[in-house]
């Protein structure tokens, strides 16, 4: 199956959700008076009521359908961006210096970047008047108090694993729910379709090996409660025993690399190929023994998409590339 270009997937399974985003916020005008229709200007579009989101902090009142949204992590950064809004201010994984490409230059390009993912720059945030902040605990929690004297702050338990239900919170502070409902039937759609496709080509069976090695983190595998891997599950593939486990991501010595071994190999680099070991471990005779590296099915997948792209579009193109490793 030729591979599809990541414009034409997300043009085909966001036209529909991308519609519902516009008419959450949409208004119809106001009716004429009792003295005829009104002229001259056109009137305001109603204000849309606050929100209360029940939040991992509590509950939080946000503005409805806010549009200076400030975005603190890769995950909270996706969801903007599938529903149809682009951020003032955005947070980067520390090792990268420019937004996924997954993602056209022209829906990045007016972002202001506000520091590292973690560390974020607090005087850079409040510079751009945001009426919300998106992020997570497990980056923010320490600076909740700070983020929220900004503006209203809405933080999830964690990245990850939980991307689904955190995006149904995300549409709720955005007040896109009916986009990311549209989203999430797409994806599901989409998810099932790959399963069939892989079962007739007699794929599902093979089992998917993920890999990252990491700056500062050594190399790291992959288990079911992470994104990835809730992804693969979801076309219905399989794990390799050692990383079939309900795990995110643990870490192996270089002596361990049989783990990483799987009928595909998926792996990507987080920080410099020299100093996140990469090169190094790519050229050792271990990783050169694993039956997925002989048999020329270990391959280099895109950092920013597999293991930050945490949200329907990244889990969208996941899939398609899924399937063309695969072969079907």
């Amino acid at each position: 199956m030729p591979r599809i270009s990541r414009r034409t997937l997300l043009t085909g399974l966001g036209a529909g959700a991308l519609a519902a985003a516009a008419g959450c916020t949409t208004r119809p005008p106001a009716p004429p008076t009792a003295d005829g229709p009104t002229t001259g200007a056109t009137p305001s579009p109603a204000a849309v009521p606050p929100v209360t989101v029940n939040a991992a902090t509590g509950p939080v009142v946000v503005p409805g359908a806010p549009m200076r949204v400030v975005v603190l992590d890769t995950d909270v950064l996706d969801s903007a961006l599938t529903l149809g809004i682009t951020p003032v201010g955005a947070a980067l994984a520390g090792r990268d210096t420019s937004y996924p490409a997954y993602w056209p230059a022209s829906r990045t390009a007016g972002i202001r970047l506000v520091g590292p993912a973690g560390a974020p720059d607090l005087p850079t945030v409040r510079a751009l008047r945001p009426d919300l902040i998106l992020s997570n605990q497990t980056r923010d929690g320490d600076r909740y108090e700070q983020l929220r004297d900004i503006a209203p702050t809405v933080l999830t338990q964690t990245a990850g694993a939980p991307w689904k239900a955190n995006v149904q919170l995300h549409a709720q502070a955005l007040s896109r729910e009916a986009a990311a409902a549209a989203f999430a039937g797409a994806y599901q759609k989409h998810a099932g379709q790959v399963a069939q496709a892989l079962a007739a080509a007699k794929a599902s069976g093979r089992r998917v090996s993920l890999v990252r090695f990491v700056e500062g983190g050594g190399i790291r595998l992959f288990g079911r409660q992470s994104f990835p891997g809730t992804v693969l599950a979801d076309a219905q593939v399989g794990r390799p025993d050692a990383q079939n486990v309900d795990q995110s991501d643990f870490e192996i010595p270089p002596d361990q690399l049989a783990r990483a071994d799987g009928d595909l190999l998926l792996y990507a680099v987080y920080g410099g190929p020299e100093a996140s070991g990469a090169n190094a471990v790519l050229a050792s005779p271990g990783w050169q023994a694993l039956g997925a590296v002989r048999g020329h099915r270990a391959f280099p997948v895109d950092d920013q998409l597999w293991f930050q792209g945490i949200g329907y579009t990244g889990a969208n193109y996941l899939l398609d590339e899924l399937q063309r490793f695969l072969g079907a």
